[in-house]
């Protein structure tokens, strides 16, 4: 995800080995910890297990833990577990014999063999079946790995990281992942926050993300306006970077803010409820007065979850004065911090809001 070639044109740009640090760590307090957290065993053996939803850059954070260790000086191999067909995928692996089994015409090296000295990725851990669970739990435990159709062990000095979108202890819980797989593999346990969560990186990644882009279809491309740039902190980025990403490259592509704003137009156009709306009577010039001022809220909101409810940071991002911010907010029930969640002047939840 997000990886382009060194350009001095570019001050976004990044190399092979992936985004700058200010990029991948960007200005939230979670995202620091995780980074202090990696360096912190990065020189070691200890398993990493990062988990987060689809999208939220869990590779990108391997892969910078990998360069960022005395491991980084050994290859860095990745199996994706769900892409490999489970008859396939324990020969990926380990590698085989010749003659292990029918069409074994010639001795091959599996992954675990390839990442020697370096690191392995296994990216999403959860999908791997459970019979190949116990097998990749003996290389952990002893170091040594045995390939098909073969009676001796080999040597298999490799540092791990696994990567799953799902809660693994709950896997566990519910017998579908091996308890002591489980506990082998989260030496340390790192928990990827959704972008909609780190809302105050989104400039940054956008900046990033056009800079990138324009550079690598060589095209023009202008900076994303800021009324569009506040707008986008109202999508839910279920996708999270992933979503993001990709919404930029058509941006880039199309030229203009309509490849955003009409993606935005329709998700919103998709979320009215009709016929609820319709059964109350409202009129078109209510239904909009009414949408116009739920996304206002919801902007306001997510704004002042940029600046850290700092109101005067808040009122100068938006161009508006404070005391206009100050008017806006007591109409939208958001009063402070402490009363999200809470029930607002019109009845709504700020919660839901958001």
């Amino acid at each position: 995800m997000y990886y382009m070639a060194q350009s001095a044109k570019n001050p976004y740009a990044c190399d092979e080995t992936g985004p700058p640090e200010s990029i991948i760590f960007g200005k939230s307090e979670t995202m620091a910890a995780i980074r202090r957290n990696l360096l912190k065993v990065a020189d070691t053996n200890i398993p990493v297990l990062i988990e987060g939803e689809s999208g939220t850059g869990k590779e990108v954070i391997c892969k910078y833990l990998h360069r960022n260790s005395t491991w980084g000086r050994g290859p860095f191999v990745k199996v994706s577990c769900p892409a490999i067909p489970g008859t396939l995928l324990e020969n990926e692996l380990f590698g085989h014999e010749r003659g292990a089994f029918t069409g074994a015409f010639e001795e091959t090296t599996g992954r675990v063999e390839m990442a020697a000295s370096g690191t392995l990725f296994l990216d999403e851990i959860s999908e791997l079946d459970f019979s190949l669970q116990a097998k990749l739990l003996q290389v952990l435990e002893d170091g040594q790995l045995q390939k098909l159709g073969s009676t001796k062990d080999k040597k298999a000095r490799i540092r791990v990281i696994c990567a799953t979108n799902r809660k693994l202890h709950r896997e566990v819980a519910e017998q579908r992942f091996r308890q002591d797989l489980y506990y082998r593999i989260t030496g340390l346990v790192l928990r990827l926050p959704p972008l909609r969560e780190r809302l105050e990186d989104l400039d940054e990644l956008v900046r990033y993300f056009v800079g990138l882009y324009t550079e690598r279809f060589q095209c023009s491309a202008p900076p994303v306006s800021e009324s569009t740039l506040l707008l986008m902190t109202t999508h839910p980025w279920t996708g999270n970077i992933r979503e993001l990403e990709n919404l930029i490259k058509r941006y880039v592509v199309v030229g203009t803010e309509e490849a955003i704003l009409s993606e935005f137009a329709q998700r919103e156009l998709a979320s009215v409820p009709l016929n609820a709306e319709l059964s109350q009577a409202l009129s078109l010039g209510q239904l909009t007065r009414n949408a116009t001022q739920l996304m206002e809220s919801r902007i306001i909101l997510n704004t002042l979850r940029m600046h850290q409810w700092n109101r005067k940071r808040t009122a100068s991002a938006l161009k508006i004065s404070y005391r206009s911010l100050l008017y806006k907010l007591k109409k939208a029930g958001i009063q402070g911090r402490r009363e999200v969640g809470s029930v607002g002047a019109e009845g709504r939840t700020l919660e839901n809001l958001s």
